[in-house]
C-alpha cells in the first residue's frame, strides 16, 4: 500500500507492517493505524509512521538495545487487549527522542505490540525507575565546516 510520508515522500509499505493501536498512542488518540519502517537494514531504529497521517512519525527502538534488563510489568488485562495470554508474544519498543546532543527514550510509556496480530497498546507506567526522558546515547557532534579565504 502506497502511504504519504513528510520525510519520505510517498512510499509503498507492505500491510504486513501496519500496527493499530485501537485506543491511538497518547496525545493522538484517533490516529490509530500506524506503519513500522525500517531505514536501514540491521538498524535498530524504525520509524512509526501513522498511515493516514503524513506529518505523524515517532522514532522507535527495542529498549533492550540501551537498557538489557528492562522489563515491562504488563497487567493480564492489558494483555488480552491486544490478543495475547502470554507476554513472550509482544515486542516492546519506546518512543525516542533527540533533546540537544542526546538520545532519550520513554520508558514510562512503552508501545506493546501482538507480533503475530499487530495489534498494539502505549502503556503508562508509574515505575519511578522509569523516566520519559531516559538517556539511552550520546550523539556524536557533526563537525563544523570551516570556510577559509585566501
Amino acid at each position: 500500500m502506497m502511504i504519504e510520508t513528510s520525510r519520505f515522500g510517498q512510499i509503498e509499505v507492505d500491510e504486513g507492517r501496519f500496527i493499530t493501536f485501537e485506543q491511538g498512542i497518547l496525545g493522538f488518540p484517533t490516529e490509530k493505524q500506524y506503519a513500522l519502517i525500517q531505514t536501514a537494514e540491521g538498524c535498530g531504529f524504525y520509524w512509526l509512521q501513522a498511515v493516514g497521517r503524513a506529518d505523524l512519525a515517532f522514532v522507535v527502538c527495542d529498549p533492550r538495545l540501551f537498557i538489557p534488563d528492562y522489563r515491562v510489568p504488563i497487567k493480564t488485562e492489558e494483555l488480552k487487549q491486544v490478543g495475547l495470554e502470554d507476554p513472550e508474544g509482544a515486542q516492546v519498543f519506546i518512543i525516542a527522542n533527540k533533546v540537544e546532543d542526546l538520545l532519550t527514550g520513554n520508558l514510562q510509556g512503552p508501545l506493546v505490540v501482538n507480533v503475530e496480530t499487530r495489534a498494539a497498546k502505549q502503556l503508562v507506567l508509574s515505575d519511578r525507575r522509569y523516566s520519559t526522558r531516559h538517556p539511552l546515547m550520546r550523539l556524536p557532534q557533526s563537525s563544523a565546516v570551516e570556510s577559509k579565504t585566501a
